[in-house]
């Protein structure tokens, strides 16, 4: 899959935009806040409605505009597919696929997928365990649309609970209605527990591998998925993690109801990351950490291309200047086969070993 062109229109810094890409490699550069991130931001955006920088759409809109809007124009599946998104300050945000209105922001990834991996995201393995599960939750809703639709779910229900137990001291009765959302929680709950087990099955695989080469087969990356004690088996059957998330539920009902705190559940997974039998968010080097967290999304790039057939779009934000000669050249010969865009701040020599086409962007213009 790939995109071929983007307009953009009252979106972060750029007024009026129209880019053509190369289906191979794209090399973006210029010096820093001029908008090349915006690029790349805005391709992911078109890929599952979701920002990985702004908390809120309106966040995204040119400074003084009331609205904004992205269209991308891809071929994926042997098809041209016409995306376009309409985001405003006072209204609903549009979404619509070859111009069909679109009800979930989830069809957005069956038409584009990316893996976005920015400088921020050198941070992921020592970072809380937010940042973890925010990085499977943005693949998987990629990949899954179920799983999507569960997390929205399991955010509604965990929202409601939490204001229940806030509040129950002064209104006792609202008690009486935590059953329901316990059920709820552990419905969703159980389908992000069997999504995120499998995820995290293949990451070990492909993440253990790109480490080890990436350090020159001197160092061993080794992670496991923890979630709630009482699911034994997170590969376990739908219907089993269900009956044992309940089970966890029933075990905190009295703390909860004392912290008046929501304390059970898979709001608080995380993926456990160890570099040579040594815990890294504690005691790895910044070299370990960053090769680490750079292993997790070459492997995520491999997992999308195992489940869905096809190479999604790499978007690289400066990340070879944050590595090592080695571990430069080393990334630079695995982004191959697919679409790339990577941003630096000098074309150096980017552009003739990556070939393709390189975009200068300079005060939200591209040339």
């Amino acid at each position: 899959m790939q995109i071929n062109k983007l307009l953009l229109r009252n979106f972060r810094n750029y007024s009026e935009q129209e880019i053509s890409f190369a289906p191979d490699c794209n090399v973006i550069v210029g010096e820093n806040a001029q908008g090349k991130t915006n690029l790349l931001e805005a391709i992911s955006y078109l890929s599952c409605g979701k920002s990985a920088r702004a908390r809120r759409d309106s966040d995204l809109i040119l400074f003084g505009q009331s609205e904004c809007a992205l269209r991308g124009e891809i071929t994926s599946r042997r098809r041209d597919f016409f995306v376009e998104i309409m985001l405003s300050a006072a209204k609903r945000r549009k979404i619509s696929v070859n111009k069909v209105p679109c009800k979930r922001a989830s069809e957005l990834s069956d038409v584009l997928g990316t893996v976005f991996f920015c400088p921020e995201d050198l941070l992921l393995i020592r970072d809380g365990a937010a940042a973890r599960r925010r990085f499977m939750d943005l693949a998987l809703c990629q990949l899954r649309p179920r799983y999507e639709a569960a997390l929205a779910e399991y955010n509604r229900a965990y929202e409601h609970k939490t204001r229940i137990l806030r509040d129950s001291e002064e209104y006792p009765g609202l008690l009486d209605t935590l059953p329901e959302f316990n059920e709820r929680m552990a419905c969703s709950g159980s389908v992000l527990i069997y999504y995120r087990a499998r995820f995290c099955d293949r990451l070990k695989e492909y993440a253990g591998v790109a480490h080890r080469e990436c350090s020159g087969g001197k160092e061993e990356l080794s992670l496991s998925y923890e979630t709630v004690k009482t699911v034994i088996d997170p590969l376990a059957p739908l219907d089993v993690i269900y009956s044992q998330l309940l089970e966890h539920q029933a075990s905190h009902d009295m703390a909860e109801r004392a912290s008046r705190m929501c304390l059970s559940g898979p709001h608080k997974d995380d993926i456990s990351v160890s570099i040579g039998g040594v815990a890294a968010r504690a005691f790895s080097s910044q070299g370990q950490t960053r090769t680490a967290a750079l292993s997790f999304k070459l492997a995520e790039r491999d997992i999308f291309k195992e489940i869905t057939g096809q190479a999604p779009v790499l978007l690289l934000d400066d990340v070879l200047s944050e590595l090592d000669p080695r571990r430069q050249e080393y990334v630079l010969n695995r982004i191959s086969g697919g679409q790339v865009f990577i941003t630096c701040c000098e074309e150096d020599r980017l552009g003739t070993l990556l070939g393709g086409r390189v975009l200068h962007v300079s005060e939200g213009s591209v040339r």
